[in-house]
């Protein structure tokens, strides 16, 4: 297609690229046009001023959550997640795959507390590690007896203005805290459904102000650790 000296036809492929409706392949021949042709990039910027002035009188609209998931989705996009969301980063299989890891690291552990306290068996038990993947903390749940036991191996000592605090990460929605942890090694909670609904993903414990977190909705300070339950029974 040769466009010098059709004026009409260039005039015309000028306003549909500014427009936006050129596309494809003639858009693409047309930029290259473009390349080589003064002229006909003084038609394009006449089209984008004709365009820009009639843009002044339309008013601004929101556009709707759909389109955004959807220019998302093309683009190859994700949406920001608040930092508690840990597993929306692609981290909450790497974290199941732990949890099956460290399984054994586990039923060492409930061993050996089991052998300490002589009392019936635990029915679940997750270890919950830091980033380097080493046991911080020992959960063990005891259905019979509706009771959350939270043992420290080696978890990061707080100040007395800080407290460690126990969640239940759901697959979907917020988390739900199962408790503040003391200042002692080992501690009781009750134990609900909450703790081992069939939709909790993975337990997690960050570090908060004294007294917990002040968001009713999550954690307000870093996630020091994280583990999935492991059911022993």
């Amino acid at each position: 297609m040769n466009l010098r000296g059709n004026d009409r036809l260039r005039d015309r492929l000028a306003g549909e690229y500014v427009l936006g409706t050129l596309r494809g392949q003639a858009r693409r021949r047309f930029e290259g046009y473009m390349h080589g042709d003064a002229a006909l990039r003084r038609t394009v910027a006449e089209w984008r001023d004709r365009i820009g002035a009639m843009a002044e009188f339309v008013p601004p609209a929101t556009p709707r959550k759909q389109v955004w998931r959807a220019i998302e989705t093309r683009l190859g996009l994700k949406a920001e997640a608040p930092a508690w969301q840990f597993w929306r980063h692609g981290a909450l299989g790497a974290w199941r795959t732990l949890g099956v890891a460290s399984s054994m690291v586990a039923a060492l552990l409930l061993v050996t507390v089991m052998q300490e306290r002589r009392e019936p068996s635990f029915s679940d038990v997750a270890t919950l590690t830091d980033e380097r993947s080493q046991t911080a903390l020992l959960v063990l749940a005891d259905r019979e007896h509706q009771r959350l036991t939270v043992r420290l191996v080696a978890a990061q000592p707080v100040s007395p203005e800080q407290a460690l605090q126990l969640w239940a990460v759901p697959r979907a929605g917020k988390p739900r805290s199962l408790g503040v942890l003391g200042a002692g090694r080992e501690l009781s909670l009750p134990l609900t459904g909450q703790a081992l609904g069939a939709d909790v993903a993975l337990l997690a414990v960050s570090l908060e102000p004294k007294g917990g977190s002040p968001d009713p909705n999550g954690p307000t300070g870093p996630i020091l650790y994280k583990g999935g339950w492991v059911s022993v029974m």
